[in-house]
């Protein structure tokens, strides 16, 4: 290597890697005299001399003069050392300068193995000195390729993990793409240091709604408690010790541009935010949100709650897979059952005639479908709006794909409508 592709190399590790000429310039030095000691004895005193400025290496090492004829590695012939040194003895330890060239391969793998040591050991350095104190932050990186199920991931300088426990499953990773995730932990793995990174993890949206709302920051809003299911829905009770701090309204914000970021960012992923209450009562109310629930019955001893709701919205309060009842006992703290209230049965023909022309009005559609609809737990747009394609299709078998497809499209445009 020249001069100048040394240099060339030094200012890429300075700029790419963060690691300065002066640290490069010791961990060459150390490692060249690692590589030297391959042909002299380690008793032997080696100097690397290194101008980080212009490129210049010189080696030195300081043998004893001695008459032999065939000196040994650690000495040089009395001849020799009068040559660097005219008033040299025998015995006397003379520097003279090395040439790099009289080393061979064995000298060289050192060399390269000593300098790979050396910038992992700074590597590693650099690593926990830098990301130990950004544990619990939100970083930005590029995809970069795929170690089985886990996700490695450019930081700029290092590389962070995201394993496969913390990927959110409903989401997939392209190499090239850019991506923000949380930095779980900084622990020492196989090969040193590991940057934990992660998507699904329920302080990842915790650390984005702090980022999006100022008074989350402040501290005049708090959140209080914080459920999630990664890739479907997340529920938030937040709370403000502030009488005139509206905690829901300052974390949606206006025309709910706040709320609409985290939902960018968690690929649609829904969010409930609602105001937390010291009261069990009413912090299950919110939390079985969208449903409405008929009546409560808290059980102190065994901390359970059963929530009683009628059939329109038995779905809602279960939600899809179990979703919206799973995460509202988590939230809650609670065991909740969600149960359908049986005890009127009278009239319920009649609730169930108006619902069906209540969803044939509104969808557009005949009333036998709405009927088949309606049987099936989707009485509401409201429920509707809830569900999916293939949760519609499987409830209704005779409804082709395209056909739920249109009867979701169109509950999603009564809603609106009824809203605006």
């Amino acid at each position: 290597m020249n001069t100048q592709d040394f240099l060339t190399v030094l200012d890429y590790m300075e700029k790419e890697k963060g690691i300065s000429r002066k640290v490069m310039a010791s961990v060459i030095e150390s490692a060249l005299v690692t590589a030297a000691h391959k042909t002299y004895p380690l008793e032997t005193e080696v100097r690397v001399a290194l101008d980080a400025k212009t490129g210049k290496i010189q080696m030195f090492a300081k043998l004893k003069a001695t008459d032999r004829a065939r000196p040994n590695p650690e000495e040089i012939s009395i001849v020799k050392a009068r040559s660097v040194n005219p008033s040299a003895r025998l015995g006397d330890l003379v520097e003279i300068e090395l040439d790099a060239k009289q080393f061979g391969r064995i000298a060289a793998q050192v060399f390269k193995q000593a300098m790979n040591q050396n910038l992992r050991s700074i590597e590693k350095t650099m690593i926990m000195e830098e990301f130990q104190g950004r544990v619990g932050d939100i970083v930005a990186g590029t995809v970069r390729r795929f170690d089985r199920a886990d996700v490695v991931i450019d930081l700029g300088k290092f590389e962070g993990i995201m394993p496969a426990r913390e990927r959110v499953p409903t989401e997939e990773y392209t190499p090239g793409e850019r991506i923000r995730a949380l930095v779980l932990a900084v622990q020492q793995g196989q090969r040193g240091p590991e940057i934990i990174l992660s998507r699904a993890s329920h302080d990842f949206v915790r650390r984005l709604l702090s980022l999006e709302v100022a008074e989350l920051a402040d501290g005049v809003v708090q959140i209080k408690s914080l459920a999630r299911e990664p890739g479907f829905r997340t529920k938030i009770a937040v709370w403000s010790d502030v009488e005139k701090v509206d905690p829901v309204g300052a974390c949606v914000g206006i025309r709910g541009s706040r709320v609409k970021n985290i939902v960018r960012e968690l690929n649609n992923e829904k969010v409930d935010l609602f105001r937390w209450s010291p009261n069990i009562h009413e912090l299950v109310i919110e939390a079985l949100k969208p449903a409405k629930l008929r009546k409560i019955e808290i059980d102190e001893t065994s901390h359970r709650v059963r929530a009683l709701v009628d059939a329109e919205n038995l779905s809602l309060a279960i939600g899809r897979k179990g979703h919206n009842a799973r995460l509202a006992s988590r939230l809650t703290g609670w065991h909740i059952d969600v149960e359908e209230d049986k005890t009127e049965v009278v009239g319920f023909e009649q609730k169930l005639e108006q619902a069906v022309q209540s969803l044939a009005t509104a969808l557009g559609i005949e009333v036998a479908l709405a009927q088949k609809i309606a049987s099936v737990g989707f009485s509401t747009v409201e429920a509707l709006v809830e569900a999916t394609e293939t949760d519609l299709a499987e409830a209704v078998p005779d409804l082709t794909p395209e056909q739920a497809k249109e009867i979701l499209t169109k509950a999603q445009a009564a809603l609106a409508a009824a809203k605006s």
